[in-house]
């Protein structure tokens, strides 16, 4: 016969998971500004829950670099231009090894979700929306990476992309930038179809070497390093 504490002992990890998914929706949808504050109890309230879980679902996404503790409750972490240089690197190190591991896997079913991303990013684009922007290249993104079946490789790109949010957010928002980039969709989408691992290791290096290029510009920073010429 379950006792309370066996009960509370499952709840907890359900809440404490439910908890995370609704701040991790919440950072990969670019919903927290830079300076905002999360507070476990405003947060328990909201969701109408204790502080245990929320809780335990702040300090996993500090461990895994989404979030710092203050004394005052929880924020993005501030990125500086060399945090941000370093990212780029290991973005240009994993996305286009990955790529190519997803050509070669990729199913039907995850080509026709890179067509209606796509499809989202074309209408954005027309229409000037870039919040709408930003969440078509997250489910391209995310498209993508399903069919990476090494887990840990596609956890870590999601958690090193999430980090630089407030980037693409102030890239999105130049004419010229959004075509290229959904440019560079519709280049990978090709290469995706054709499960040719060469092209989408190619095209997803350019993707990224073009992310870096427009953050230089966009924040006047020198030109970054990346052993080869773009």
């Amino acid at each position: 016969m379950e006792t309370r504490e066996d009960s509370l002992a499952t709840a907890a990890p359900s809440l404490s998971a439910s908890a995370y998914q609704f701040l991790l929706a919440r950072l990969r949808g670019g919903h927290l500004d830079t300076g905002e504050r999360l507070v476990e109890a405003d947060i328990a309230t909201r969701l109408g829950v204790s502080r245990v879980p929320v809780r335990q679902a702040l300090l996993q996404l500090v461990a895994e670099g989404y979030l710092v503790s203050t004394p005052r409750g929880y924020r993005m972490p501030t990125l500086g231009p060399e945090d941000i240089q370093d990212v780029f690197e290991l973005r240009l190190l994993l996305e286009p090894r990955a790529a190519a591991l997803a050509a070669r896997d990729i199913t039907p079913e995850q080509i026709r979700e890179l067509d209606i991303a796509i499809g989202e990013a074309q209408a954005a684009h027309k229409s000037n929306d870039v919040p709408a922007a930003f969440g078509a290249g997250r489910r391209f993104r995310d498209a993508w990476l399903g069919a990476v079946r090494n887990s840990r490789l596609a956890s870590s790109i999601t958690r090193y992309n999430d980090q630089v949010i407030l980037v693409r957010q102030m890239t999105l928002a130049d004419f010229e930038r959004r075509q290229r980039i959904v440019s560079g969709y519709e280049d990978l989408r090709h290469a995706f179809a054709h499960h040719d691992s060469v092209t989408a290791h190619d095209c997803m290096q350019s993707l990224v070497l073009a992310a870096q290029r427009d953050f230089t510009e966009v924040t006047s920073l020198p030109q970054l390093q990346t052993g080869k010429t773009p």
